[in-house]
């Protein structure tokens, strides 16, 4: 599930940057950054040379690590996150910090899939501030991962009356999308977007994703394909916009497509991840293929070596997809499932346990799917396949 941050897009792609490279000596140069001279930039300039002059400010803290969470979602940077962590430092680890850095600390536990501790903070937060609007988001969308349906509608019942409505309806559709509503869902929200989108370019964002990952699992690919024109329109660039869209392409066969979406982003591992899927089925024998194969392993190679379980979904991808390892791909996508269970996580693990002629291991996700009522036409035809 999408959520959004009330004044900046929160995009929980799942999607990382390169492995880190350690320097063999202080005198190294490990990276030379390019002058970013867009507004986003010179905000994170400005407000950061404010809080070095006074760093225990806490609103100045606070609004820093706001746009350091926003900017590592839409790159799908994690540098960005720990950012913001180093402007929380004077109360990050305080078991009772205030209200706004709880909120802000629970948000990059989150990005972390650390959703127990981020559920706590979260529930300290709307315990003492029951009409903070983007509190009771945030643990909508967690709830929404987590597949706690009941929780996750009470938490949007809760936003309804605090903030507008189109953010509102976003939160009950993308719940009501994976249980047994999507067309309900989505014609609703299609019909506020139209009559409200406009005002808040962040949350316009969202609901366009949103609309346009509702229509791709119904199987309405020209629909789909006009709401993700229209999403990148609003958020071009943005990392999670551009995997749900190269996704899209792949679905139906343009390959070439999501090639040509993907050669400016391939800095970040589930983009280029995508890259060499669509690669491997358009040019299997192109050196670009190669390359990135072999940069993909040394990325994944340094994330098993981190125990770093955040991306288990793209990794059990590259298993399966590049490595046509099925068994890998299965125990990476079951541990996967073990934590987040959104119809992405299911297609995987569908995906490997076909591969793996293991229907057996499949069985918590189709009792997902017969319990949630979720409808998705890719979830659809291989659940059949597995019962066949």
């Amino acid at each position: 599930m999408l959520a959004v941050l009330l004044t900046l897009p929160v995009l929980g792609a799942g999607l990382a940057q390169a492995a880190p490279h350690r320097p063999a000596s202080g005198a190294d140069v490990v990276e030379v950054l390019p002058w970013r001279g867009d507004a986003r930039q010179r905000e994170l300039r400005r407000l950061g040379a404010s809080l070095a002059a006074e760093p225990r400010k806490l609103g100045r803290a606070a609004e820093l690590a706001r746009h350091y969470i926003a900017a590592g979602r839409r790159e799908a940077d994690p540098r960005y996150f720990g950012y913001a962590q180093a402007a929380l430092s004077p109360w990050w680890n305080m078991a009772d910090p205030p209200p706004e850095v709880r909120l802000l600390r629970a948000s990059l536990l989150q990005s972390e899939h650390r959703f127990d501790a981020a559920l706590a903070d979260l529930e300290a937060v709307t315990r003492r501030q029951p009409d903070n609007a983007q509190a009771w988001l945030t643990r909508a969308a967690i709830e929404t991962v987590r597949a706690d349906y009941p929780a996750a509608r009470r938490s949007c019942a809760r936003l309804a009356a605090l903030a507008a409505p189109l953010v509102a309806a976003g939160c009950a559709a993308n719940v009501g999308a994976v249980t047994g509503q999507l067309l309900a869902s989505e014609r609703l929200l299609a019909g506020l977007f139209a009559r409200d989108g406009g005002s808040d370019p962040a949350v316009d964002g969202w609901i366009a994703i949103s609309l346009a990952e509702m229509a791709a699992r119904r199987g309405d690919t020209a629909t789909a394909q006009g709401r993700f024109s229209r999403a990148m329109d609003l958020a071009p660039g943005d990392a999670y916009l551009l995997a749900a869209y190269a996704d899209f392409l792949m679905d139906g066969g343009r390959h070439e497509d999501a090639i040509r979406l993907l050669t400016p982003h391939k800095g970040v591992d589930g983009l280029l991840l995508r890259s060499a899927l669509a690669l491997q089925a358009s040019r299997p024998a192109s050196a670009e293929l190669k390359d990135a194969r072999a940069e993909l392993a040394a990325r994944f190679d340094a994330a098993a070596r981190r125990s770093d379980g955040v991306h288990l979904r793209d990794h059990a991808r590259y298993r399966l997809g590049l490595l046509g390892d099925a068994p890998g791909a299965l125990a990476l996508a079951r541990r996967n499932w073990d934590s987040q269970r959104e119809p992405a996580d299911a297609r995987v693990l569908l995906e490997a346990a076909l591969a793996a002629n293991d229907a057996p291991a499949a069985r918590s996700v189709l009792d997902w799917m017969r319990g949630s009522g979720v409808e998705d036409v890719h979830l659809r035809r291989l659940a059949s396949r597995l019962k066949g």
